[in-house]
C-alpha cells in the first residue's frame, strides 16, 4: 500500500505512541493522524517534530471520524491509562475498556486492521504461565485495576463475532527506551537509574520481600521500544493471523543486570543499594515475567531482538545522555 494512505495512531504523545510515530517517519510514513490529549507541556518534544498530517484530541475523535470518514489502512491503538498505581477503576474502565471498545467497532465497520496494547499485566502472578494462548485469558487473575482493564478488553475482543478484517492485541512486557521523560514515577527503572547514577552515583533497587527471590534477583522481561515499534510495523505489513501476541524477548534478566547495563553504558563501575518496595505495591509486585514469543516467531517474525545490554547502551549513549528523543 502507499506511503500516503493514512495510519492513525492513538497515544501518540506517549512513549510507545511518540516512538512509533518516529519510526513510521524513518520509514518514509508522514500521513499519520496522531490522536491523545495534547495539552501537557511534558509531552510535546515527543510528538511536536513529528511529520504527521494532522493532530486529533481524544476526547473529539470519533466525532472527527465521523465528520471526516477518511481512508484509513490501519490503526495502532497505543492509547490508555497506564499508571499501575491508580486504583480507582473506573478510570482504567473508561480509557483501556470503553475506548478500546469503540476503536474496535469503528475498525470493525470500516474493515479497518487494528493493533492495540494489551500489556503483561494481564499474567497476574503468572500462576497460569506466560502464554499468549486465548482459551487463558478467562482464568487470568491480573494483580491490579489496570490488568484487570487490559485483561477485560481482551476478552472481550475475543468474544465478538463481529471484528477488524486484521486484527492484534500486543501483551506489552517491561518496556523501555526514549520518549518516557515524562512518565515520572511509572518510567522505566533504566531511565530512573540513569537519573540516580548521575545525580548520587549509586543505584537504589527494591529488596525482595519474598524468601525464593535474593535482593535485586526478580526477573522481568525487558524489551526495547525500538524493537517493539519494528514488531508493530512488520504486523501492519505482513498481517498474519489475528489474535493475542506477547512481545517481549522471551529473556527474563534481573534489575541487577539491569543496573550492572546502566552503570557499564556510563562508564562507571557498580555500586547498588537496596530499598523496602513501597507498601501500595508490595502485594501486587510481580516477581517473574518471561514471554512466551513462539506464537510471533511460528507467525514468521524474522529480526532478533536487542539483548539486555545492547538495549540500555543504546538507550543511555544515543538518549538519555544527550537528552535526545526518538
Amino acid at each position: 500500500m502507499e506511503k500516503d494512505s493514512l495510519i492513525i495512531v492513538t497515544g501518540a504523545a506517549g512513549f510507545i505512541g511518540s516512538a512509533l510515530a518516529g519510526y513510521l517517519n524513518h520509514l518514509g510514513y508522514t500521513n499519520l493522524i496522531l490522536v491523545d490529549d495534547f495539552s501537557r507541556e511534558d509531552k510535546k518534544r515527543n510528538w511536536e517534530t513529528k511529520s504527521y498530517a494532522q493532530c486529533i484530541d481524544r476526547a473529539v475523535f470519533f466525532e472527527w471520524l465521523k465528520a471526516s470518514h477518511p481512508p484509513v489502512r490501519l490503526i495502532f491503538h497505543l492509547g490508555a491509562r497506564t499508571d499501575t498505581t491508580e486504583f480507582d477503576y473506573a478510570v482504567h474502565e473508561k480509557w483501556n475498556v470503553r475506548y478500546s471498545q469503540d476503536i474496535w467497532q469503528y475498525c470493525s465497520e470500516q474493515n479497518i486492521p487494528l493493533i492495540y496494547a494489551s500489556s503483561a499485566a494481564t499474567y497476574g502472578g503468572g500462576e497460569l504461565g506466560y502464554k499468549d494462548d486465548h482459551s487463558l485469558c478467562a482464568q487470568l487473575k491480573p494483580l491490579n485495576p489496570y490488568g484487570v482493564s487490559k485483561n477485560e478488553f481482551d476478552k472481550w475482543a475475543l468474544a465478538q463475532s463481529d471484528a477488524p478484517p486484521h486484527w492484534y492485541g500486543l501483551k506489552f512486557f517491561n518496556v523501555y527506551g526514549p520518549n518516557e521523560y515524562h512518565k515520572g514515577r511509572m518510567a522505566s527503572v533504566i531511565f530512573h537509574a540513569f537519573n540516580q547514577i548521575r545525580e548520587q552515583g549509586f543505584v537504589k533497587l527494591f529488596r525482595s520481600h519474598r524468601p525464593d527471590f535474593e535482593d535485586g534477583e526478580q526477573l522481568r522481561d525487558f524489551v526495547y521500544v525500538k524493537d517493539l515499534v519494528k514488531v508493530c510495523v512488520w504486523l501492519m505489513d505482513q498481517l498474519p493471523a489475528s489474535g493475542l501476541y506477547n512481545l517481549g524477548t522471551g529473556k527474563a534478566r534481573s534489575f541487577a543486570d539491569l543496573a550492572r547495563s546502566t552503570f557499564a553504558a556510563l562508564d562507571t563501575e557498580p555500586d547498588i543499594r537496596f530499598i523496602d518496595m513501597p507498601e501500595d505495591i508490595r502485594d501486587t509486585y510481580q516477581y517473574f515475567t518471561e514471554a512466551d514469543m513462539s506464537k510471533l516467531l511460528d507467525a514468521g517474525y524474522p529480526h532478533p531482538f536487542y539483548s539486555l545490554e545492547d538495549g540500555v547502551d543504546d538507550y543511555v549513549r544515543q538518549f538519555l545522555s544527550p537528552k535526545n528523543f526518538y
